[in-house]
């Protein structure tokens, strides 16, 4: 398949969702049928031997759904940066299954994309627009994660964290294969990446988020994901500003994963 001009790849991430999956991904294809670009949504579930969530998504009969994967659960960024490794978009986008936010955000980044000729759209819960329903503890941890991304890695916008982001093709050409981060900080490691590598027109939009806390407690297992969050934010100033990981002179330094094999360059897609 040839990469068409405006052609979007949307990744959804996924990880022990066989419940809902046919409904979340359901969703959001009636949903990018309305806007005004052609689209693929790319399906990677995060570990086949986890639960039954690839087998929920290979039952769906539509042809711009493609679902892949691999056996074992490696994290979000993993996960989201292996979908984008396999698209045919000029724009790129991901957004978490579950539908805590609201697919219709999509188009709503795609538009800012357009009218600012942005690099990268993030959705932002600070957003004055924005619709948020979200627990005061959480709202605690997007704000230090604001602080850090400004603060620290020169990143200026309020929500490097929330689950929907768009980039332009060429943005991710330059930065998939310098990354590192696995786990739920990725985002901070690519805007921050983008914006040191000269991608700075990075601006926000707004959500629409309705975020499940019934269950959710501030626990020890939560406080441990905010510190790793923390001790990854740490390191990536330390591999942008000391180590200058980075930059294209330590090309040979980079770590390139076997199975998260960098095709953006071409756009080939292999299922």
């Amino acid at each position: 398949m040839t990469r068409n001009k405006h052609f979007l790849s949307v990744i959804v991430p996924v990880y022990k969702q066989e419940k809902t999956i046919v409904r979340d991904l359901t969703k959001i294809s009636e949903t990018l049928q309305k806007i005004r670009y052609d689209f693929e949504i790319i399906v990677v579930v995060d570990g086949k031997k986890v639960d039954h969530s690839y087998s929920a998504a290979k039952s769906i009969n539509n042809p711009k759904i493609k679902v892949i994967g691999y056996q074992t659960n490696h994290g979000k960024g993993y996960a989201v940066r292996y979908g984008m490794a396999h698209t045919q978009g000029d724009y790129i986008a991901f957004i978490d299954s579950g539908m805590e936010i609201d697919p219709n955000g999509i188009s709503m980044l795609l538009e800012h994309l357009e009218w600012y000729r942005a690099d990268i759209i993030v959705g932002s819960k600070f957003h004055p627009a924005s619709q948020i329903k979200y627990p005061f503890h959480r709202r605690l941890v997007s704000f230090g994660a604001h602080l850090i991304a400004r603060y620290l890695l020169g990143i200026n916008v309020h929500d490097t964290q929330a689950g929907i982001k768009v980039y332009r093709r060429k943005v991710l050409i330059k930065i998939l294969p310098r990354l590192l981060i696995k786990s739920f900080a990725f985002d901070l490691e690519m805007l921050a990446v983008a914006n040191h590598l000269g991608f700075q027109r990075i601006y926000e939009a707004p959500i629409k988020l309705n975020y499940d806390f019934s269950g959710e407690h501030l626990n020890n297992s939560f406080i441990k994901t905010v510190l790793n969050c923390l001790k990854d934010a740490l390191a990536i100033f330390y591999r942008l500003k000391i180590l200058k990981y980075y930059d294209d002179q330590n090309k040979r330094q980079w770590i390139y994963d076997s199975e998260l094999d960098m095709r953006i360059n071409t756009g080939n897609y292999e299922n």
